[in-house]
Order: C-alpha cells, then structure tokens, then sequence
C-alpha cells in the first residue's frame, strides 16, 4: 500500500463522517486534542486511558435520555439488558456473550456464509451493490438471534428506521423539526420493530446488528479496495485485517452516556447527570495510520470492561469472512454516497465492481 492509496481511503471515509454528522463531527475534530473537555453538563472524553475509565471506573446510569441505554429503551421498553442491575444483568450479559461469542460461531457462520456465496459471484460478471448486502447479511444473522421468521430485508429495513428514528431524537445536535415529532417518529418506528420479533425485547439486538453491520461493514470493504489491500487477503491474514479495519472506521464512533454519581475524570469533576461523550474514534486512534502498540486500542470502538459490546467477536468474524469471500475479485469502487439520515456514519450506496486480477 502507498501512501497515496492509504490517503485515499482515508479521505473517502473521512467524507462518510463529515456528510452524516457535519456539526457534530466538526466539534469533535476541533476539540480532539483535549484529554477532556467540558461544556456545560457535557463531558467530551477523547484521551484513551480518559475512555477507558469512564466505562470502567465511573457509575452511569444505563437508561437516561440521550444515551445508548435510553435508545435501548425507547426500542424495547421496559426488562431489556439496560434495564437491569446486579445480578440479573451480569447473568443476561453472560447469556447474550454466549449467543454472539466464538461459540455461536458454527451456528451463525453458515447462515452469512450462504448470503456472501449467494452474492458476490455476482461480481465476475457485473456489480455488487454492498449496502444491501450487509443489510441482508445482518439481518440473516439478527433473525437467527431473535427466531423470528420475519424476511431479512423486511427485518434490516425495520431495524435501520427505529435506529435512526432514535438516533434523531436521542442524539445532541441542532434540531430541524420539534421534539415532539422527533419523538413521536422514534416510538412508531420502534413499534414496527417490535412487531415483527417474537421477544419485543429483542428489538435492541436486532437494531445493533444491523445497523453495526451496515455501517462498518461497506466502509470497511471501501477502505480495503481504496488502499488495494486485497492481494493480502487470505484465511491467515482475513481476521487481524478485519480487526485493524474496524479500528481506523470506528463505526461507532461516539458512545453517549450518563454519570450516576459524582466522580472525577482525567482531573475534571464529573457530578451526577453529567453527560459523557465518549469518543470511541479518538479512543481507537482512528486517526493515527499504523495500529497503536496498546491492544486496548483495537478493542475501543466496542466499549470496554462490564460496558464492551458482546458482539465483538462475530462482527469481526462477519467481516473477515466477506473480505475472503471478495478478495478474488479484487473489486473496486464504481460508485459511493453517504447516507445522511442513518443512525451511524456509513453509506447510503457502495457499488462495487470487478478489478484488475
């Protein structure tokens, strides 16, 4: 990879970013430099060692307005993960480690395995529109999660509209239309969501795997293709790859949460219902080129300690695999628009296109 290919990657990503979240993500790069930075009740956390704290060492109260919890809730409503404390939370986070760790993986790999065998042949001939099929790739995967029996498609839609729709209501920013419509649109979208899993509380692993797996997993293969990557690509070297890549995306790139009691951070007083946000792109040294020597980095964009993201090891997985399966054909960007109404930077449109063997 030259350093032109690995600029151009870069820039083409960097633009998924600035077209989703302008002003939000224009804040965040103006004050990355700070450790910490308060304004107001908010704490913008950008150091890693800050990061880590934060999820490890301060209280935060896991449902309140404005945090990924108070999604959570807003899409299953009451008795969801979140929802809980003490033991009963650490027994279903053990469960749902179960369900999404290494030893799901020979019940789930099939499942994503027969959707890439299915569509990327296409490519010998023709495109590969990649949105679409992450989409279906998730939602084949969340509906084997869920034992729904709702199409995939139908499910992915579904979860990608509750997600945004809580997503414009939850997150900061200016706001076009008044809360209460925001609001109103959040709790149908969720609605239609639940309707469609036998378990309503369900609603919120459904919506993260989709809409994780939609964010990074075209922006990710873009990278790839952008800094021609793929000669490097084999079942040896596919995992570590899938990993840095999820690293320089960051497709969760912040975590929104909420102090439960007072604390102190980096040297700042945190009081109780301060509000913390978390950059998990600044945390993983996303801007930085090569991988940082601290492994923490890479886990990052997933949380970390009791508040990392169980599914960490499938999306890495999911991802390795589609990178395996499009390796042969080199493939190309032909086409790229941002999506501007997801609830995470990603791509409306990523067609790709057979390249040069």
């Amino acid at each position: 990879m030259t350093p032109s290919e690995s600029r151009r990657a870069r820039r083409r990503d960097r633009t998924v970013y600035l077209r989703s979240h302008p002003l939000l993500f224009a804040l965040l790069c103006a004050t990355r430099h700070r450790p910490v930075l308060r304004l107001g009740r908010t704490l913008l956390v950008h150091h890693p060692t800050a990061y880590r704290e934060a999820l490890t060492r301060i209280p935060l109260h896991r449902t309140a307005p404005g945090t990924t919890g108070g999604t959570a809730a807003q899409l299953a409503g009451t008795g969801a993960l979140f929802d809980q404390d003490g033991d009963d939370h650490r027994t279903a986070r053990r469960t749902l480690a179960t369900d999404l760790g290494a030893t799901a993986l020979p019940r789930l790999r099939p499942l994503w395995q027969a959707v890439l065998a299915e569509r990327v042949p296409a490519l010998a001939t023709g495109s590969l529109e990649l949105v679409d099929l992450a989409a279906e790739l998730a939602a084949t995967t969340a509906a084997a999660l869920t034992a729904t029996t709702t199409p995939p498609r139908q499910l992915a839609h579904a979860a990608r509209q509750a997600a945004a729709a809580a997503a414009r209501d939850q997150l900061p920013g200016p706001r076009l239309r008044p809360r209460s419509r925001t609001a109103a649109e959040a709790t149908e979208a969720a609605a239609r969501l639940t309707a469609l899993l036998p378990d309503p509380r369900d609603a919120v692993l459904a919506a993260a795997a989709v809409n994780t797996t939609v964010a990074a997993l075209p922006r990710a293969v873009a990278w790839c293709a952008d800094a021609r990557l793929w000669p490097a690509v084999d079942d040896t070297t596919a995992p570590a790859l899938a990993a840095e890549l999820l690293r320089l995306t960051a497709p969760s790139p912040l975590l929104p949460r909420s102090a439960a009691a007072d604390a102190t951070l980096a040297g700042h007083p945190v009081r109780t219902g301060d509000r913390l946000l978390l950059i998990a792109r600044h945390a993983a040294r996303a801007h930085h080129r090569t991988p940082p020597a601290d492994p923490a980095a890479t886990q990052a964009v997933f949380g970390a300690g009791p508040h990392a993201c169980p599914g960490a090891h499938l999306a890495r997985a999911q991802l390795a695999d589609t990178l395996i399966a499009l390796a042969p054909h080199r493939p190309r960007v032909a086409r790229a628009r941002a999506d501007r109404h997801a609830a995470l930077p990603g791509y409306a449109e990523l067609t790709l296109r057979r390249g040069t063997p």
